[in-house]
């Protein structure tokens, strides 16, 4: 039995309440409250990584959730159907485009086998494409899926490898799209690029043609001056042969010799036979320049599908020059200096045109200088043949050069320019794997230099 003891009946000697008795415990001396002090702060320490210990957790927790609905979400609008496996081809998760494909719920789906919705078919295609995960490569392929209402549907797929947090390969992540959807891109591009083909070749062939009216004008000069002295030739031949006729009528009359003496002097048939020779000469010549504006026009055909073969630069020039300033009416001065024997394996026709847009753009710019000056020269530079065209006109502004070669683009007014000789002197150019370029010249006009593979001829000297 417990027996309490009074303060009074205390044993003596055994002072219990004594400050000096317990001094661990009850003395409250300097270095006792510093002890209950640090005792207290740890105390708040520990408590205050408690709270922390708790709050981490759940906030964490609410990140990770967060990412994991910004994922599912993102994988839920993703119109392509998206297949993540295991390494066994367990079906792990997949997106509503493929629950929409086969007709299922998820639930129903996940755990089960890819090979299990792949045609029998295309069971080792599937086997090949799901060995990505080994390769840690992509793959591709065609899959056919057993579709909702029993139909087939072909696949565009693609496959990867799928890897956990460590990097190591688990599994294999399918992605694809309906191959019809594919197609349908494919035809429209490739209708759009034959549109755009339609359309290109309808501004070349306007182009072609503004570029023959801007000729006409030339042409018809060239034509008109050789067909007028021949027809006045005739003419006259016609005249000189009635002369004749009535001079031998007389002869074969028997008339004497005094009335053909007079006769002869009247109809003047010496001067007329004097006069035949060079008549009949300057004819053949006029019919003969006829015939070189004939040829040189065939020559100007337009047309791309030609047969290349070599050019004479040198000639080609200087008929470009003359049709260009007939048609222009230029008055500027036009100079031309080209080494003899440079030949292009061309078509003269698409030549000519790139010569004659240069050369236009040149007059055009000199047009309004009363010392309009424009400058052509041809050389062979190692394998190339370099052609430039210079003017003394005002030169391109900085921010215009590097338009100048688009289609449409154009500094003229309106009804002077279609923007579309220059654009088809570089498409040109560009075809025979040639180079132009442009820049103002140090005499302040714009300069154009054009780089064209050179010729055999040219090279052998022929």
């Amino acid at each position: 039995m417990t027996k309490l003891i009074d303060k009074t009946e205390r044993p003596a000697g055994d002072d219990l309440i004594s400050n000096n008795s317990l001094p661990g415990i009850f003395a409250l001396d300097g270095s006792s409250e510093s002890m209950w002090v640090d005792v207290i702060h740890r105390m708040d320490e520990v408590y205050s990584e408690l709270l922390r210990n708790e709050t981490d957790p759940e906030r964490k927790n609410a990140e990770l959730e967060e990412a994991q609905t910004f994922i599912s979400s993102v994988v839920a609008s993703v119109s392509d159907i998206l297949i993540a496996c295991g390494s066994d081809g367990v079906i792990r998760k997949v997106n509503p485009a493929f629950l929409s494909l086969v007709g299922m719920q998820e639930a129903a789906i996940i755990g089960t086998r890819i090979f299990d919705y792949v045609v029998e078919s295309d069971r080792k295609e599937a086997e090949r494409l799901m060995s990505a995960r080994q390769q840690g490569k992509v793959l591709e392929g065609d899959l056919h899926f057993n579709a909702a209402n029993g139909r087939e549907e072909c696949l565009a797929m693609r496959c990867a490898a799928l890897f956990d947090g460590r990097r190591r390969r688990f599994g294999a992540v399918l992605t694809g799209r309906p191959i019809s959807e594919l197609r349908q891109a494919y035809q429209a591009l490739h209708q759009a690029h034959l549109e755009l083909q339609q359309a290109q070749r309808k501004l070349i062939e306007q182009e072609k043609m503004a570029s023959l009216g801007r000729l006409v004008a030339g042409v018809a000069h060239e034509l008109n001056n050789p067909i007028s002295f021949v027809y006045a030739n005739i003419y006259t031949l016609d005249r000189y042969r009635k002369n004749l006729v009535a001079y031998l009528n007389a002869v074969h009359d028997g008339s004497g010799s005094e009335e053909l003496g007079d006769m002869r002097k009247r109809l003047k048939i010496d001067a007329i036979l004097a006069d035949i020779a060079p008549l009949l000469e300057s004819t053949i010549e006029g019919t003969d320049r006829v015939s070189d504006i004939v040829k040189n026009l065939r020559r100007l055909s337009f047309s791309g599908s030609g047969e290349r073969y070599p050019v004479d630069l040198d000639r080609v020039l200087r008929n470009s020059v003359h049709l260009a300033m007939r048609a222009k009416n230029s008055r500027a001065e036009v100079a031309i200096e080209s080494e003899p024997g440079l030949f292009l394996e061309a078509h003269e026709g698409q030549i000519h045109q790139v010569v004659v847009n240069l050369i236009d753009n040149a007059l055009h710019a000199v047009a309004h200088r009363s010392n309009g000056k424009v400058h052509l020269t041809a050389r062979s530079r190692v394998s190339m043949i370099e052609l430039v065209v210079s003017d003394n006109g005002e030169g391109i502004a900085e921010d215009e050069r590097s338009k100048i070669f688009e289609p449409f683009f154009t500094t003229k007014t309106v009804g002077e320019g279609t923007g579309l000789g220059l654009w088809i002197t570089f498409t040109i150019v560009q075809d025979y794997d040639g180079e132009i370029t442009v820049r103002n010249s140090e005499a302040g006009g714009a300069e154009f230099q054009i780089l064209l593979p050179i010729s055999s001829l040219s090279v052998q000297g022929t």
